[in-house]
């Protein structure tokens, strides 16, 4: 009986923390691939996208499990901040902005500014079945598919692009759920 109870409660407990577990997996690829950037940046771009994948069922599987909280909510922006903010920065300063000195460095805070400032404003809004603002996943997924771009687009699409996002972010524009 005691078997049972332990496997019970330990049953319950791994169901009340795995969209939690998917967050933490979605900041561990972020970081990886943040890590990676600097010698493997396609890995690090793979990492990312994967990244996004999960970071789409941690939503679903707390809300098919009804555990969502506001603790899992403050989880996920902290963690996306890193994988759809920090590591697409990251990826595209070592692919094409690093040759830009302080500009590429200045436009690569922008875009983590203003991904910071949409899943903070994003935390505090309650939602109504669309965002104010790109999500950042979306911001970051585009980012890091336009990587595979650097050696075909002049420098100056991959300026207008970040900033672009960047402004997206933070506007007032309404994207629907997916």
């Amino acid at each position: 009986m005691f078997s049972y109870e332990l496997f019970d409660e330990t049953i319950k407990k791994l169901k009340a923390h795995s969209a939690n577990c998917l967050t933490i997996i979605n900041v561990c690829l972020g970081i990886v691939s943040i890590l990676f950037s600097v010698k493997n940046l396609h890995l690090a771009v793979v990492l990312v996208l994967i990244a996004a994948l999960i970071d789409g069922f941690d939503g679903k599987v707390a809300r098919k499990l009804n555990i969502h909280s506001d603790f899992g909510k403050q989880l996920d922006s902290l963690c996306d901040i890193v994988s759809f903010g920090t590591a697409p920065a990251i990826i595209m300063y070592h692919g094409i902005f690093h040759q830009f000195n302080l500009l590429g460095i200045f436009f690569i805070l922008f875009y983590i500014v203003c991904g910071t400032i949409r899943l903070a404003r994003f935390n505090i809004m309650e939602f109504s079945g669309h965002y104010t603002g790109l999500p950042i996943t979306a911001a970051g997924v585009v980012l890091c598919v336009s990587y595979t771009g650097i050696p075909y687009l002049p420098s100056i699409f991959f300026f207008i692009l970040i900033f672009l996002l960047s402004i997206f972010m933070v506007s007032t524009f309404k994207f629907k759920k997916l």
